[in-house]
């Protein structure tokens, strides 16, 4: 099959998810495309396209992509739609909002050509996060249950997103399956802590959704108990600034360092915080336990489903809940490492084996 991955922004998880299967779909004979955006990624983003330029053969395109659809979005739109066009898809799988938006409506133009064409759908979170009582909520939901009609498939990657698109959407009209995103076996090699390591570590996009601000306000909380803690915080955004004024505002240990193999970041701190208000189901908390890292996680979104729903490791998305943890964890090592799911069992769920064999069963059956 010829298989076009669109998506916006080549940062994150749906970067991540993206990778991992293009690299299998190359290697189960497939010919792969990824159409994504030009204007996002940094020097991390563009070592990681190289990696992946071995399993795309039908080429890695990147032009500017706005965030929203609107009317300054038309050109890149055009663009878009000429480019898939061209590369002559058998499967147009759209990953987050735009890209959701592209693989559905342009596939949906291009299939009056190419009546074979399969235009699937991947959330990942994406216009999910509205809230159904504002304007933007109800507009971007509006349109969701529009686009339904041109989806052969949608794909969620937890129940919970599962459950919130029935509950802002409705209950899809179009067929649609659970697959969790999976990890690499190499990813399931423990990672030792480094000499010198920080009490904890942020790791992920620097936007209030993934919740740093959240993290740096729960640190200083943390420091009312134990004055030298410190942290390590890795990523890059749009809102880096912001943080790194707070953090030096409140005149706390932690250090910024620009984004980094995820296993390589988990050896410099004992605990990582995933501190998200949000989140479909986050590779970053998938990797953390596969490397045997301890963790505190907030209960939003897939993260229960993975760390279990009673977990004594979660946390609610506020300063005082993640500082709770933060205090308990300095307070006793090994309580973290003992509340973690076993590994075996996270590995027979999470396989990225898995993952891409489940969706190239659901590609082939919407054929």
């Amino acid at each position: 099959m010829r298989i076009v991955h669109t998506f916006r922004s080549p940062v994150g998880g749906i970067f991540r998810h993206v990778r991992d299967l293009a690299s299998a779909q190359h290697a189960a004979g497939h010919e792969v495309a990824i159409v994504c955006d030009s204007t996002t990624g940094g020097d991390h983003e563009d070592r990681l396209f190289k990696s992946v330029e071995p399993f795309v053969s039908l080429g890695i395109h990147r032009i500017a992509m706005q965030r929203h659809v609107g009317i300054g979005d038309l050109t890149a739109a055009m663009r878009a739609f000429n480019l898939i066009g061209g590369l002559r898809p058998d499967v147009l799988h759209g990953h987050g909002a735009k890209g959701g938006f592209y693989a559905r409506f342009f596939g949906t133009l291009i299939k009056r050509r190419r009546k074979a064409l399969m235009r699937l759908y991947s959330p990942h979170g994406g216009v999910l996060h509205y809230d159904p009582r504002s304007t933007t909520g109800r507009t971007y939901f509006m349109a969701e249950r529009q686009l339904e009609r041109f989806s052969d498939h949608i794909l969620f990657v937890s129940d919970f997103e599962r459950s919130t698109y029935v509950a802002k959407i409705g209950i899809p009209r179009a067929p649609n399956s659970l697959v969790y995103n999976g990890l690499q076996a190499a990813e399931f090699i423990p990672v030792e802590t480094q000499g010198g390591a920080a009490d904890f570590l942020y790791i992920g996009m620097m936007r209030d959704l993934k919740g740093p601000d959240l993290f740096i306000e729960a640190l200083a909380k943390t420091r009312e108990r134990f004055p030298s803690v410190s942290a390590d915080m890795v990523g890059d955004g749009d809102d880096l600034p912001r943080y790194r004024a707070r953090v030096a505002e409140l005149g706390l240990a932690a250090t910024f360092h620009p984004a980094m193999p995820a296993r390589q970041a988990f050896a410099m701190a004992h605990v990582i915080v995933v501190p998200s208000r949000a989140e479909a189901m986050p590779y970053i908390v998938l990797e953390a336990l596969a490397a045997g890292r301890p963790m505190i996680a907030t209960a939003v979104g897939g993260i229960p489903e993975i760390l279990g729903a009673t977990s004594p490791a979660l946390a609610q998305p506020t300063v005082d809940s993640l500082s709770a943890q933060m205090i308990r964890a300095m307070e006793d090592r090994q309580w973290l490492a003992s509340a973690m799911p076993d590994c075996a069992a996270l590995k027979a769920e999470f396989s990225a084996a898995t993952m891409a064999g489940r969706i190239e069963s659901i590609y082939r059956n919407c054929a």
